[in-house]
């Protein structure tokens, strides 16, 4: 599904990713590691052509995205939750849902008065009641929860989630965890997942690997993620 090889990326004359390859298969999750600052981040932007890729391929269902535009990536099934959330603060719940509908691969989905996806919604009951409230009055968990149901109404095969539990509470960390899980339940849409916390991504992971220096310094599956692994690479 999602193939990314021997990538090289980073800002200005700065290199931060080095000979980065990795894979999603369908109806996996992903789940990216690592200390602060390795590039996990950057590595999401690049996925998602946000940054260029000096070297290396990005490639989803066999298409080569590597020189697409951001845009493109996501009409082609990427979604995408950034980390810090990015909704449009000026702008009504309900209007930052209609935007997720503009990536959207079916161009009955992009029409003026086209419907938010019922599923977008129902893994997210609170929002409705919210429609009318400006984004930027959400709380920071509310607002998680916004960003995570807009990336979901274009429909996406595939979702790229960074940091989505960073700085909220508790409570929507466990909703966060159940829609994680529902989504792997349900076998249609793969997910690359950056987070720092070890028992949520052991909680809902299939597969591990660890960024390091810029590089994949370790992969494996859970049984492999042991504690030399973790004291080696992830502990601060």
């Amino acid at each position: 599904m999602l193939a990314v090889q021997q990538l090289e990326s980073g800002y200005g004359e700065s290199v931060i990713l080095r000979n980065v390859s990795l894979r999603v298969k369908p109806g996996q999750v992903v789940c990216l590691m690592g200390r602060n600052g390795v590039g996990k981040t950057t590595l999401m932007k690049s996925i998602m052509g946000l940054l260029r890729a000096r070297e290396g391929k990005v490639s989803y269902n066999g298409a080569d995205l590597t020189k697409k535009a951001p845009s493109v990536r996501a009409k082609s099934g990427i979604g995408y939750v950034p980390q810090g959330r990015e909704i449009f603060a000026q702008l009504s719940v309900y209007e930052n849902l209609l935007l997720g509908l503009e990536a959207s691969r079916s161009k009955q989905a992009r029409k003026a008065g086209a419907e938010i996806p019922p599923e977008a919604i129902e893994k997210f009951p609170a929002l409705p009641a919210m429609y009318e409230r400006r984004g930027g009055d959400l709380s920071g968990g509310q607002q998680q929860q916004l960003a995570f149901a807009r990336a979901l109404a274009s429909r996406p095969e595939m979702l790229l989630l960074d940091e989505p539990c960073e700085g909220i509470q508790p409570s929507i960390v466990d909703d966060i965890r159940d829609v994680i899980r529902s989504i792997k339940e349900e076998g249609n849409t793969a997910i690359l997942l950056v987070e720092q916390s070890l028992d949520f991504v052991k909680s809902v992971g299939d597969y591990f690997y660890v960024l390091d220096k810029g590089a994949i310094a370790w992969e494996g599956d859970l049984d492999g993620l042991t504690e030399d692994v973790i004291r080696q690479f992830l502990t601060v």
